[in-house]
């Protein structure tokens, strides 16, 4: 049951991130920066901790995730190191996922040979 409830909201977030970058006029870039914004912003309120609980990976993988994973190590080095933890703990939370997305992007890069448009 619990691979369902993520697939559902998982594929949720997403298909309304792709209805926005299919059928309005915004950059994707900006719909994939309001997706971790949102993320943020929810987990700030309070609403996106119940629908991680209820979800697990399919609430925390997509890039309100990310915002999740952010705002979550902020309140944690808030709460440990005082007012220090706003600079640091949104890296504490994120860094396993910016060090694969840099890691990975490298060895791509090494791989294939970009082709400028």
């Amino acid at each position: 049951m619990n691979y369902i409830k993520a697939f559902i909201v998982g594929g949720l977030l997403c298909i309304i991130a792709q209805f926005f970058i299919d059928k309005t006029k915004v950059n994707p870039a900006r719909i994939l920066v309001s997706y971790v914004v949102l993320g943020v912003i929810l987990t700030a309120i309070g609403i996106y901790e119940p629908l991680v609980k209820f979800a697990g990976c399919g609430a925390t993988t997509p890039l309100t995730g990310f915002g999740y994973s952010l705002a979550k190590g902020v309140q944690k080095a808030i709460s440990e190191n005082g007012p220090i933890g706003i600079i640091t703990g949104g890296l504490t939370g994120t860094a396993g996922g910016i060090t694969c997305a840099l890691v990975f992007g490298y060895i791509v890069s090494l791989i294939f040979k970009g082709h400028p448009k």
